[in-house]
């Protein structure tokens, strides 16, 4: 079912939100607490962050291996520091490739995008459906197999289509689409999903016919002041919030939080 979390505020290094927390995306991977299927997050996982100094683009690191197996990280998130940062444990569904092209984060152009969850039966129900009103931009942008990368490809296409729109109107339109469509091809969507411009986050929890997964935010912890968390699980104690069911939540520069029912 894949865990996710994203942080916005002061500038950490990655090592101490990826690694040190106690229940960190690390431990999730092998002993996630509140997946409501699988047991564990062992194919691949991925990073993206911002660095608004060398440019609006999001650097991503991403591997096909389990997060705990990568040597590299180590190093990594032990230098790279960022104010914006998504994060990815993956638990890819039945019948999906692990490989590059279907890891996450997804980017294009400045946004980056994370999603916890799935449609069921994705290729026999809205593969196509979904594909229908993308521009050939977006329809030629899309590279890997994914429910996931077909969510985003949505939003992307309603904010390239229509400029004036916000992250928080383009999701909002995209889950109302795909309620509309789970309905008419008879399956069910679970859209935990994460977007980030480099100077906002946006986020839901969402779902169609099923119980939607868990999402907690956290806003100026002690140990990460000036900041907000987004996470599926909570990565230490702490006053962690649940996000309402079939909300979004949107997080701006000065980290303040605005909430949004569905």
């Amino acid at each position: 079912m894949c865990r996710l979390l994203a942080y916005i505020g002061t500038p950490v290094n990655l090592e101490s939100i990826l690694c040190k927390p106690e229940h960190s995306l690390i431990v999730q991977s092998y002993k996630p607490r509140e997946m409501l299927q699988g047991t564990v997050n062992a194919d691949g996982y991925g990073i993206g962050w911002y660095d608004l100094k060398k440019g609006s683009e999001p650097f991503i690191y991403k591997s096909i291996i389990p997060i705990w197996n990568d040597t590299n990280l180590e190093s990594i998130s032990r230098y790279v520091e960022s104010n914006n940062i998504l994060a990815y444990i993956r638990s890819a569904t039945s019948g999906q490739a692990l490989d590059m092209s279907n890891a996450q984060p997804f980017k294009y152009k400045n946004l980056s995008f994370i999603h916890n969850g799935r449609v069921e039966k994705f290729k026999k129900t809205l593969y196509r459906p979904m594909r229908t009103n993308l521009t050939d931009e977006i329809y030629s942008w899309i590279g890997g197999t994914t429910d996931s990368e077909h969510i985003f490809a949505m939003i992307l296409n309603h904010l390239t289509t229509n400029p004036d729109k916000t992250i928080e109107q383009a999701l909002h339109v995209t889950l109302l689409e795909l309620q509309e469509m789970a309905f008419s091809y008879d399956t069910s969507i679970l859209a935990n999903l994460v977007v980030s411009d480099g100077k906002r986050l946006v986020a839901s929890r969402y779902a169609v016919k099923q119980q939607a997964p868990t999402l907690y935010w956290v806003q100026d912890d002690a140990n990460f002041p000036n900041s907000v968390i987004i996470a599926s699980e909570p990565l230490f104690t702490g006053n962690w919030q649940p996000c309402p069911e079939n909300s979004i939540i949107s997080v701006g520069e000065e980290c303040d939080i605005e909430l949004l029912q569905i």
